[in-house]
């Protein structure tokens, strides 16, 4: 499935536990000391610097770019770290998010209500998903280093459908397939 940003409600819909997808866009960067500031931000009132309506967060800190590169290696990081974070961001309509590992259940139940669904990227594959990556450009947070926040643009950035708004989760719908594997002795 190709998905073009902005995400419509459409988009998300359509998307299934187990789907690939392959996302073509604007793509923004984030882990956890970027998520932190940002709700940080919002407790205090401030309007966040960037419009999450219908975007996409990628949990990854980029490498430094090779000459004539827009971005280094940027393999997705761990989620899990992001689940006391995300909420306010889906709030503030934040779409998809795109990372590597299993979600708490809490937020799971979030992402759900707020229509919104989560994609891992493949692990250890850092060098050949930079290669879908067009532009690169650091938006906010520079005092992070590879956790400030990038605005990337990419093209075909390929990941798979974890969780989705119809309650599908890939992770456990997979593991049940394998406790149905009889062995014999």
């Amino acid at each position: 499935m190709k998905i073009h940003t902005p995400i419509t409600e459409q988009d998300i819909a359509m998307m299934k536990a187990g789907e690939i997808v392959y996302l073509s866009g604007t793509l923004f960067t984030g882990r956890d000391a970027a998520h932190k500031k940002m709700v940080e931000a919002l407790n205090r009132g401030e309007k966040l610097p960037i419009d999450f309506h219908g975007q996409a967060i990628y949990y990854t800190g980029p490498t430094p770019a090779k000459a004539g590169r827009p971005i280094g290696s940027c393999g997705p990081t761990s989620s899990y770290r992001m689940d006391a974070y995300s909420t306010p961001l889906m709030k503030e309509g934040l779409k998809v998010m795109i990372g590597k590992g299993d979600r708490s259940d809490a937020f799971i139940q979030d992402m759900m209500k707020e229509k919104a669904v989560y994609l891992q990227a493949v692990g250890g594959a850092g060098a050949l998903l930079s290669r879908k990556v067009i532009k690169s450009v650091v938006i906010l947070y520079p005092e992070l280093g590879p956790e400030a926040i990038h605005k990337l643009e990419v093209k075909d950035f390929p990941a798979i459908v974890t969780y989705d708004i119809h309650g599908g989760n890939l992770i456990t719908d997979e593991v049940r397939k394998y406790h149905k594997i009889q062995i014999d002795e």
